[in-house]
């Protein structure tokens, strides 16, 4: 008897566990805007702790070499949702573009598999109604960080008190609240956090005051050999603004002309004005000027963007004890990832779009539970392109055949697949901070960038000897070899991704 209860028990397990394998899990996707991995403590940052996306990363996997297509905003979400590169999908940068949502996307394929489907926060993709969600409720643009406006399914506008990111998370788990239980769902969550200009949570102010932070040793990078670096304008130096951007305004006046700030609540701005006021009073004792003067706004920058982080990493937190304390956590994927990378004074830059490696590689990090061990590190190439065909493929849904990306789950299953052994990347915009448009490929150790329009010019870099690519060797006689090899399989690339454009520019010979 006893023996036959011992076997029914087992019986019972199994008959389990191969339920819930078979169920469709849930779908969690966390998207910041511009976090760059530098300021994230489980990819090793100096610069602050990161407890909400740290555990994600410690009970799932962290990608190491997670990277865009296209290092901008709106562009990088359009890629996320459709799973085609921008010249495909239609949005190309932000000053131009209006998301198609006519067109296949990867929600839609989770809602025909049965899925309820929602995007709460910033999705920055035009004017357009989006489409392929159950529900949605989004920043208008680039949205606000206080007592910001939203609009809801059915294009109603409303308004809410307080600070964007602790909003967003609220909102999500009142959509969680009252969906319908009986259904898988896919929950995408756009945070407006970290995007510039940076403001932290009033219970963030100040947060780091008191933190020196150690210059990058490119800080002062003179561009040479880098014909597309030097015309930028993206510095700390030149670029960085000490009143909208640092909040040092010359008068009270001029500060309530910021309608970002104006927007506040009086209760709001009295904490808000006592913590700058005091900041800049500090500031108009030194009298600082050229590199002192530099060196204090690379000092602000880093304080005012990590304390909006810091906001930013507690929802996440406050996300996953959610997931807890409503059982769902066991059923649920979940994915934080930023829209692109982003300089942390890097080549002394704030900002993203140059395929270099700061902006072009992407944090991203995975839970996934019975699929994922815990502790993992994924060191395979992958891009936010594959994101679409993995949570198709996760939810079992029909993969359309316009997709351009290739679902890693087989990866995660630990089952045959085959990775990326380059990368394709193609920057379109022609305007903000006067970074040319450019494209390339990226292998293990080298990197090759086309510039073309402001820039027309050739740059390659060995990752191994130059990981900071600071030295161009594409006109050294030794590179020989290496640019016909890389020009080989950036035009199988070009040919792949369709991008007549770039191939265009391919065939014709640069002025450099």
């Amino acid at each position: 008897m006893k023996h036959l209860l011992t076997a029914l028990v087992l019986v019972t397990l199994c008959q389990q566990l191969s339920a819930q394998s078979a169920q469709q899990p849930n779908i969690l996707v966390i998207i910041s805007d511009d976090h760059a991995y530098q300021g994230i403590s489980a990819y090793g940052s100096r610069f602050a702790q990161t407890p909400g996306i740290d555990r994600l990363a410690k009970e799932g996997a962290l990608f190491t070499s997670a990277y865009v297509t296209n290092s901008l905003c709106g562009p990088s979400r359009a890629t996320f949702l459709s799973g085609k590169y921008s010249h495909l999908n239609g949005f190309k940068d932000n000053t131009q573009s209006d998301f198609d949502f006519n067109q296949d996307l990867f929600v839609k394929r989770l809602q025909a598999a049965g899925y309820q489907t929602a995007w709460v926060g910033k999705m920055h993709l035009g004017d357009r109604t989006p489409q392929g969600f159950n529900y949605y409720e989004i920043l208008p643009g680039q949205g606000q960080y206080y007592n910001p406006d939203f609009i809801a399914s059915g294009g109603v506008r409303k308004h809410y008190e307080g600070y964007v990111t602790n909003i967003i998370t609220r909102l999500s788990e009142n959509w969680l609240n009252n969906r319908e239980p009986d259904k898988p769902f896919c929950l995408v969550v756009g945070h407006k956090a970290t995007h510039r200009t940076w403001m932290p949570d009033l219970q963030d102010l100040g947060a780091f005051d008191g933190q020196q932070f150690p210059l990058p040793s490119d800080f002062y990078d003179t561009y040479a050999t880098r014909k597309a670096a030097q015309v930028q304008d993206m510095t700390v130096e030149k670029t960085m603004r000490l009143a909208q951007d640092l909040k040092i305004f010359p008068s009270r006046e001029a500060e309530n002309k910021m309608p970002a700030i104006n927007r506040m609540t009086p209760a709001q701005r009295k904490v808000w004005d006592a913590y700058h006021d005091r900041i800049k009073q500090e500031f108009e004792q030194q009298h600082l000027t050229g590199k002192a003067l530099t060196e204090w706004k690379f000092q602000r920058y880093m304080n005012d963007y990590l304390s909006t982080a810091k906001s930013l990493d507690r929802n996440i937190s406050a996300l996953l004890d959610y997931l807890d304390q409503h059982d769902l956590a066991k059923n649920t994927i979940v994915i934080y990832m930023s829209d692109q990378g982003f300089y942390m004074g890097e080549h002394g830059w704030f900002d993203k779009r140059f395929m270099y490696e700061e902006s072009f590689r992407t944090p991203m990090v995975m839970r996934y539970p019975g699929v994922i061990q815990p502790g993992t590190r994924i060191t395979d190439f992958i891009m936010n392109l594959d994101l679409a065909p993995t949570l198709i493929e996760a939810g079992k849904g029909q993969l359309p055949d316009s997709l351009q990306g290739r679902s890693f789950l087989p990866l995660l299953k630990h089952q045959a697949y085959t990775p990326h052994k380059a990368l394709y990347y193609h920057y379109y915009e022609n305007g903000e901070h006067s970074v040319s448009p450019h494209f390339g490929v990226k292998t293990g150790r080298y990197k090759l960038i086309r510039f073309y329009q402001k820039v027309d010019a050739w740059e390659l870099f060995d990752l191994e000897k130059d990981p900071q690519e600071l030295k161009n060797i594409y006109r050294d006689p030794a590179s020989a070899a290496i640019v016909t090899d890389l020009k080989k399989q950036l035009a199988q690339l070009i040919d792949q991704y369709k991008d007549e454009e770039a191939r265009k520019i391919f065939n014709t010979p640069a002025a450099d």
